[in-house]
């Protein structure tokens, strides 16, 4: 029953009559008592359910059914299959009857369709238990790869050495947030990172909700070329720096640095450019700025949960894809009337 109790659950039984006799088997499992067919049959009698489920000849057909109770894990496994799809049809008729609705907004729709197909397999849960052993042999063997390298650092160096040292690099599967007040120099040290790490060969998606593409173009020109941006902007460089540009313009050109600076985007958007550009381009970090801007998939939750659902999909998005996600966040102006004006989580 332990291992039918991890795959399966009484709402996995399209039968009513299924369906309660499993949750009393259940119950008497985690109860700790003993199950045969005459303890079954006493509970169910008493919870006025017995003639309901089918009495003691359908428990006598059931029990004539099934060839061995050796199998059991196998048959529970067959039965949430079977619940998945049904789950799976359900979603998919109700995504339908959405389309056709006129009022409904396709972007929402969208955002909710992925939400929906997601939170099934979120709902099953895995029984998957991993051994200490097979967990100490993956790390052994990241020790072996990291010294091979030669490099201090085990995940997507970002070029500040002592950031780099404290942190080992931004790692694979992490959610990182980088937060501050507003017009403080996240986007410029968020765009460092991916600058260094795309030179590096670290395909780098740098989703920009806040500035435009050509924004970010002259940022790194002149980081590259180490020309004052000032200077580029009110075009008083010289012949020297021009030059010094055009360098720059093709070093970074051959870097694998995609740039997505449409204004609004969801997180089902983000996702799915970062799906394409894992299968095409083998993607290793992912950059958003910032998460504030990226559009709910429903406007109409509280803030609160808007932002928890978007945090928690980054993280989702981080551990699917396996690389490191960098989002910016904005923190308010509040801080700077407290005593220290140090920001607080």
């Amino acid at each position: 029953f332990d291992e039918v109790a991890l795959i399966l659950r009484a709402g996995d039984f399209y039968d009513n009559a299924n369906r309660q006799i499993y949750e009393h088997l259940l119950a008497m499992h985690d109860g700790g008592q003993r199950i045969d067919l005459m303890l079954l049959v006493e509970r169910l009698k008493k919870a006025e359910v017995y003639e309901a489920t089918g009495g003691a000849a359908y428990l006598a057909e059931i029990g004539r059914q099934v060839p061995t109770a050796a199998h059991a894990e196998y048959y529970a496994k067959i039965v949430a299959d079977k619940a998945l799809l049904r789950s799976l049809i359900h979603v998919g008729m109700e995504i339908q009857n959405g389309a056709y609705d006129p009022t409904s907004d396709t972007r929402e729709m969208l955002g909710k369709a992925e939400e929906r197909v997601f939170s099934i397999l979120e709902n099953r849960g895995t029984g998957h238990v991993t051994p200490i052993s097979e967990v100490l042999q993956h790390s052994l063997d990241r020790i072996d790869a990291r010294m091979e390298h030669q490099s201090a650092f085990g995940g997507v160096e970002t070029g500040f050495i002592d950031f780099d040292q404290m942190t080992g690099g931004l790692q694979k599967s992490e959610l990182v947030i980088l937060a501050a007040r507003p017009s403080m120099g996240k986007t410029a040290l968020a765009m460092n990172m991916a600058e260094h790490a795309a030179l590096n060969g670290t395909t780098t998606l740098f989703v920009s909700l806040e500035m435009a593409a050509i924004e970010l173009g002259d940022r790194l020109l002149c980081s590259v070329a180490r020309v004052n941006g000032n200077r580029l902007r009110n075009g008083t460089i010289t012949h020297d720096e021009r030059r010094k540009l055009i360098n720059a313009a093709a070093k970074i050109s051959q870097a694998p640095l995609f740039i997505d600076d449409a204004p609004s985007r969801t997180m089902t958007e983000i996702s799915a450019n970062a799906r394409r550009l894992k299968r095409s381009h083998n993607l290793g970090l992912i950059v958003v700025d910032y998460l504030q801007l990226i559009d709910p998939d429903n406007p109409r939750d509280p803030r609160q949960e808007q932002v928890s659902k978007i945090s928690r999909r980054l993280k989702g998005l981080a551990r699917e894809m396996q690389v490191p996600v960098l989002c910016l966040g904005q923190l308010n102006r509040q801080v700077e009337s407290t005593s220290s004006n140090k920001p607080q989580l």
